[in-house]
């Protein structure tokens, strides 16, 4: 099923893939709401497509269900380039599905259906792991680590990746809706903070995990492990700031007339990670890692101009034409 070879991946992201419905109308609160659009969405399903856009081979592990929603996905995934070598279907659960909207006063306001959806019930003998191994990166969120089998299948894939040498790309993605207590949704998302080598993290998530409002150096650093080569903090319109073991900074993001900022942080990563996986030295030379960052800050910026997250992430050329004229 996979629309490339499989042996020329090189960013395998696992997780969730849903169906996210958007008001019709802007600025109402779900209630309110007259009626919804659907939209491909999830956030590591997201990064597989924003680094094929770019012109990056990647594929997507994950579970869907055998419904027509389930398979409206997969064909996204396969219309964007992206190996589903890795996608499994689910016979009786149904794919999630998520009801979002941005009330008036700025606010996302989430509804989630997920009592099991299909994707919690990917289990570990589900996994490819011939194609997990040949990933250069391995990419990862923490919704996945919510609930049983689906727990246990994100540990083994990322053990299974770092084995065959994979570096671990970590994002969180806080949906506290998803968890049964705010302490659970901590617990469980620094449960694998010590294995990963890059990870990305937002303002609002950098303040869940320490308590901490501003974005200091201090701060920033609490959260530094052995294991990592690669913190960012992303900052919304301020762009990111960026963390190695050696050197450290800022990058200001590219100014754009933003209409909707869904799958911004994914188009974001899905950047960095494109940067990084063709050249490794970018972790350590800091003039590389500024122009990745540079890249991945204009990638967001774009996604930000157009609604919804899939279609809006943009091309390299588009890229390259936004850095051209800042």
């Amino acid at each position: 099923m996979a629309t490339s070879n499989r042996n020329e991946v090189t960013i395998v992201s696992f997780g969730e893939m849903l169906v996210d419905f958007v008001p019709t109308v802007a600025g109402v609160s779900l209630e309110e709401a007259p009626a919804f659009v659907k939209a491909p969405g999830g956030a590591p399903a997201n990064v597989s497509i924003a680094v094929s856009r770019l012109g990056g081979r990647s594929a997507f592990v994950g579970k869907l269900g055998n419904d027509d929603f389930g398979r409206m996905l997969a064909a996204v995934l396969r219309d964007n380039g992206v190996s589903v070598a890795g996608v499994r279907f689910d016979g009786v659960a149904r794919t999630a599905l998520s009801f979002v909207t941005l009330r008036a006063d700025g606010e996302r306001e989430f509804m989630f259906y997920r009592h099991p959806s299909a994707d919690m019930l990917l289990s570990p003998d589900e996994l490819d792991l011939e194609l997990i191994r040949e990933a250069s990166i391995f990419h990862f969120g923490s919704i996945s680590l919510i609930a049983e089998p689906c727990r246990s299948a994100h540990l083994i894939a990322m053990q299974e990746a770092k084995k065959a040498g994979a570096l671990l790309s970590y994002d969180p993605n806080l949906r506290l809706l998803l968890w049964p207590s705010a302490e659970e949704a901590k617990s469980q998302m620094m449960s694998i903070w010590d294995q990963a080598n890059i990870v990305k993290i937002s303002d609002t998530e950098l303040e869940f995990l320490t308590g901490q409002s501003l974005v200091e150096d201090d701060v920033v650093m609490s959260l530094w492990r052995p294991e990592m080569k690669l913190l960012v903090v992303t900052l919304g319109k301020d762009g990111c700031k960026y963390y190695t073991k050696n050197f450290r900074g800022t990058i200001e993001t590219i100014k754009v007339k933003p209409v909707d900022a869904t799958g911004a942080g994914d188009a974001f990563v899905g950047a960095m990670l494109w940067g990084i996986s063709k050249d490794l030295s970018t972790l350590i030379d800091e003039k590389k890692l500024k122009s990745v960052l540079r890249f991945a800050n204009a990638c967001g910026a774009i996604a930000t101009t157009k609604k919804g997250a899939i279609p809006a992430m943009p091309s390299e050329a588009e890229v390259l034409d936004l850095l051209k004229k800042a």
